[in-house]
């Protein structure tokens, strides 16, 4: 479990394809201080175990579901990543439950500056909008965010200078896919009540994907 407080931003050194998974290497001193293998690391938002560390950076394998439902399959060499360590107990938890499990994908559709902030406006699937409401959580490329406002298929959130500095979202521009992760809340609460509304309950609860 993670808080979606971003620790620091990693780089990408090496990415190997393996057909039908892909095995990432990312640059992280503070990640990797205290980390071991089999530990889980959050790469945008994404669950990943660590299978290997080397001088200040960690290897982590990525399969297919994942490749498919979140934006790394189009990680490279030297992109940018968020990355923070799973949450330890009786830590201060600065942000909300983040599971690292990727329900979907969405775009920056716009950005508006501000003296002191930045408003970022980013597309919502169509199955993911149920969970999402405005003063609620939710996660985009691993950081834990307040919704603003949400529209049928869209969302749009508030960054302030220091998660503009200490995190990708400062550098994304329109047109860039990020990961979505709902609140867990939410989720677990339509599940409970579907049998008591008559309705299916299938949706993002089935399909979020995490190593």
């Amino acid at each position: 479990m993670f808080t979606g407080i971003v620790e620091e931003r990693g780089e990408v050194v090496a990415v190997e394809d393996l057909a039908d998974a892909a095995r990432v290497t990312i640059a992280g001193p503070l990640v990797t201080s205290d980390a071991k293998q089999g530990d889980s690391i959050s790469v945008n938002g994404v669950c990943l175990t660590v299978v290997g560390l080397d001088g200040g950076a960690f290897t982590a394998d990525v399969m297919r579901e994942t490749l498919v439902r979140s934006s790394l399959d189009k990680v490279a060499v030297g992109d940018s990543v968020n990355l923070e360590r799973a949450a330890a107990v009786g830590q201060r938890f600065g942000g909300h439950i983040v599971q690292g499990h990727v329900d979907g994908t969405g775009a920056v559709l716009s950005r508006e500056p501000s003296e002191h902030w930045e408003l970022v406006k980013v597309s919502l699937p169509a199955a993911l909008a149920r969970y999402v409401v405005e003063k609620g959580s939710i996660t985009v490329d691993g950081v834990s965010l307040t919704v603003v406002e949400v529209g049928d298929d869209w969302f749009s959130v508030s960054l302030i200078p220091e998660t503009l500095r200490a995190t990708t979202l400062g550098i994304r521009k329109a047109g860039d896919k990020v990961n979505l992760e709902v609140d867990v809340i939410a989720k677990y609460v339509e599940r409970l009540a579907t049998p008591h509304l008559g309705q299916t309950g299938r949706g993002a609860v089935e399909e979020s994907t995490s190593e």
